[in-house]
């Protein structure tokens, strides 16, 4: 199956307790937009040694970007400002 990779600043979106989040290249999400389903395209996300089952998630400008939950933020150790490498797989939404 083919990853793809990334490298991209956390950031966090403004409203109260706003998720972490980095956004996705449009070169690595606009090829995959025929995928979407309500403007998710499912992915298995990958940064260090950690793993998880999520979707590139619409930002609301025709960009995507994936959502960094708190337990791979603290495993990882990574802050907003960081700049951290992401790698992802397209996976079938069941």
């Amino acid at each position: 199956m083919e990853s793809y990779e990334f490298q991209g600043i956390v950031e966090l979106f403004p409203q109260d307790k706003g998720w972490h989040f980095v956004r996705v290249p449009d070169a690595l999400s606009e090829p995959f937009k025929r995928l979407e389903d309500r403007g998710l395209i499912a992915v298995t996300a990958f940064v260090g040694s950690s793993a998880w089952n999520t979707s590139q998630l619409p930002m609301g400008d025709g960009s995507h970007f994936i959502a960094l939950p708190a337990t791979v933020r603290s495993k990882e150790k990574i802050h907003l400002g960081d700049t951290v490498k992401v790698m992802f797989r397209i996976r079938e939404r069941r």
